[in-house]
């Protein structure tokens, strides 16, 4: 099986191309097997994409995480995508859109200097109520800001978002003094039973009114050293806090994301990197 190897500020994927449709039984085994950083490639995730007949610059994509969970999407995974696809020379202009199982999202080319590119990707419209997230206490709400959540008889105050997919944002003062810390919290979050499809979780340190640092935790692969989709969330539950501006760069454990809420729409600005192009063979 063909697949290349990219990176977007240390969250990396696999891509392949699904043309003859793989076989869907057996697509949450062939994403662990190629995700495990022992015995596969070792990735984050695994995402594939096939071109839409008689669509110039339209793709499918899908995203399985590591553990073999499929994702709605994925920000990161869409820059890795489309910078394949341009370092490819597979569309003739500088913009690819993607039909994801989140909706169409579109990618455009800002600059390249050879495998590495600078893409700008277009994430739709964040939603906050509990049904759209999803979140389930037994109440609806219309959003979810400081929500006091018990985890372990401490109190932890929640900000969600989807961009796509379910996030669950925290703002600290400090970053925990030990990983293993904010990794147990990320977990228990992950996983509440309040979250249904399970969320990724974002520990959000406010620098200024334009800029934020933020620590990654993300569902069904763990710690991540950075997140597209995250950044997004992250983002917008600082902008919805009313503690930045509606542009804010976004400091990941590699570098920056610049993200934009601009009206409806959320907008990411970032890099992808080509790795390696390798034949999996196991």
């Amino acid at each position: 099986m063909r697949f290349a190897k990219l990176h977007a500020l240390g969250n990396d994927f696999l891509v392949v191309e699904d043309r003859q449709k793989l076989d869907e039984a057996g697509l949450a085994e062939m994403s662990r097997r190629l995700c495990d950083r022992h015995t596969g490639v070792g990735a984050d995730g695994l995402i594939l994409y096939w071109p839409v007949e008689g669509r110039e610059g339209r793709f499918g994509f899908r995203i399985f995480n590591a553990d073999g969970s499929e994702a709605e999407i994925s920000g990161n995974g869409l820059r890795c995508a489309a910078a394949y696809l341009f370092y490819q020379k597979r569309v003739t202009g500088s913009k690819i859109d993607f039909e994801t199982v989140a909706g169409e999202r579109s990618c455009e080319l800002e600059k390249q200097d050879g495998t590495h590119l600078e893409i700008r990707i277009e994430l739709g419209e964040p939603r906050f109520s509990s049904r759209d997230i999803p979140f389930d206490d037994g109440q609806e709400h219309e959003v979810i800001v400081d929500y006091p959540l018990s985890i372990n008889r401490k109190v932890y105050h929640i900000t969600c978002v989807s961009v796509g997919n379910p996030h669950c944002d925290i703002f600290v003062e400090r970053f925990f003094p030990a990983r293993i810390e904010w990794h147990q919290v990320g977990q228990e979050l992950e996983n509440h039973p309040f979250f249904p499809r399970r969320t990724n979780v974002e520990f959000i340190r406010v620098l200024n009114r334009q800029e934020i640092e933020v620590l990654f935790w993300e569902r069904g692969v763990g710690e991540t050293l950075s997140s597209g989709s995250g950044s997004c969330a992250a983002a917008v539950a600082s902008i919805l806090k009313g503690l930045t501006e509606r542009k804010v760069k976004v400091w990941t454990s590699m570098g920056p994301l610049v993200v934009e809420w601009e009206k409806d729409k959320i907008y990411q600005t970032g890099p992808a990197q080509l790795v390696f192009e390798g034949n999996f063979l196991a």
